[in-house]
């Protein structure tokens, strides 16, 4: 296997990285001024004006390889990238390669009809509207996706459907105008595993009540969000089902593949981030009668940031290679590798950055408290670390029976 990076690649980071050099960075202070104003989940000034410069320099639709609105990138080659935007956690968006609306744009453009595309992948990919993946359910172990108990009933020429979900990510942001919505539509089916379906549901409809917004110790992420929704005999049309009655985990699992390893790359780039505020720290304070520096508990934590983020990146590369060369369920393994993996590394640098920060890096003078409440709640997103475990598990014993 080869990870040198393709020309294409490389050129494409070194713009990246020229744009994140000149809008984002000096721009992080005048996000979080935007965001505070006012009413905090309107769409922020900045962002919308950050994504026609993106565009404007073909900076846009990274993440999305077959789409002609793509850059035709394959997922070694748009690793590098992904962990760049990664650094500042809202600067996806303005390139338009943010979760949920990459893997739910992923999921239209391999399923979707003719129609579903023109009416909700269109204005998705020119970045005009923005979605939601309505999955994971309060009241079971949302983590065993059979568990799921909502209903999808066709009723004539439409569905209806009823459930609550709650963490649907961006379903308080007022441009979000589409879900993607998982639920049974034949409960009684004898393989547990074709009950599920996937059904495209406009957020006007009526029956669609967002019962409030949920934080992340104590960060809201407005104006994108988490929310608690439910869909109370919500009526759509027959043709918004998504490949076909039962073949909700067929689509999960073409979904969810891209989508954790685009999680991973980010999580490299937040990680990394804080590494270079860790040494900037470290070489910039004084305790004790010297440089944090050259404190050997500062050194070892520095040395062991640098392993574990290296060893992260080479399991995503790896992971990124089987799925280009064998496909995403080929790869099954590594992908949930590296989601156990990444977002755990990010876990143990940040909090060693938080440590070499002092008192500041409990603070929002410094990226780090919200970067660590970012990169925790990765260790539940598309799946908790306990289920990719048992699933690597699986694989592994499998070869001894």
């Amino acid at each position: 296997m080869d990870f040198e990076y393709s020309t294409k690649t490389k050129e494409l980071a070194s713009r990246l990285a020229a744009f994140m050099d000149e809008h984002i960075y000096p721009n992080e202070g005048r996000y979080a001024g935007e965001v505070a104003e006012g009413d905090r989940w309107q769409p922020v000034p900045l962002i919308e004006e950050l994504k026609g410069k993106a565009r404007a320099q073909e900076l846009w639709n990274l993440f999305l390889p077959k789409s002609k609105s793509g850059a035709g990138l394959t997922n070694l080659e748009y690793a590098p990238l992904c962990e760049i935007m990664g650094r500042v956690p809202w600067s996806p968006e303005v390139f338009n390669c943010s979760a949920p609306d990459t893997g739910n744009m992923e999921t239209l453009e391999r399923y979707g009809t003719p129609e579903q595309k023109k009416q909700w992948l269109k204005p998705l990919l020119e970045g005009r509207i923005r979605s939601c993946f309505a999955m994971t359910e309060p009241a079971v172990a949302s983590s065993d996706a059979t568990n799921i108990q909502s209903s999808i009933d066709r009723d004539g020429g439409d569905y209806v459907i009823n459930g609550r979900k709650w963490w649907l990510s961006g379903a308080c942001d007022p441009r979000c105008k589409v879900f993607i919505f998982m639920g049974k539509t034949d409960p009684d089916h004898p393989d547990r595993h074709k009950r599920q379906s996937m059904i495209i549901v406009p957020r006007d409809a009526p029956g669609v009540n967002v019962l409030r917004h949920l934080p992340v110790f104590g960060y809201d992420d407005a104006p994108h969000g988490h929310a608690e929704v439910l869909f109370e005999n919500v009526r759509v049309p027959a043709s918004n089902m998504l490949l076909g009655e039962g073949r909700g985990f067929e689509i999960a699992q073409g979904r969810l593949g891209p989508g954790r390893i685009h999680h991973c790359m980010r999580a490299i780039g937040l990680a990394e981030r804080a590494l270079e505020d860790t040494c900037r720290r470290a070489l910039s304070r004084v305790a004790f009668g010297k440089p944090i520096a050259e404190q050997t508990v500062t050194l070892e934590r520095i040395a062991e940031s640098r392993i574990l983020i290296d060893q992260a990146r080479f399991l995503v590369l790896n992971a990124a290679y089987m799925m280009d060369t064998l496909g995403n369920k080929a790869a099954a393994r590594e992908i949930a590798m590296i989601k156990v993996a990444a977002p755990a590394m990010a876990c143990k640098v940040i909090d060693w950055a938080i440590q070499a920060h002092g008192g500041g890096g409990l603070s929002d003078d410094f990226t780090l408290a919200y970067g660590y409440a970012h990169a925790r709640t990765l260790r539940f997103v598309d799946g908790p670390d306990e289920v990719h475990r048992n699933q690597i598990a699986k694989m592994e014993l499998a070869r001894y029976r």
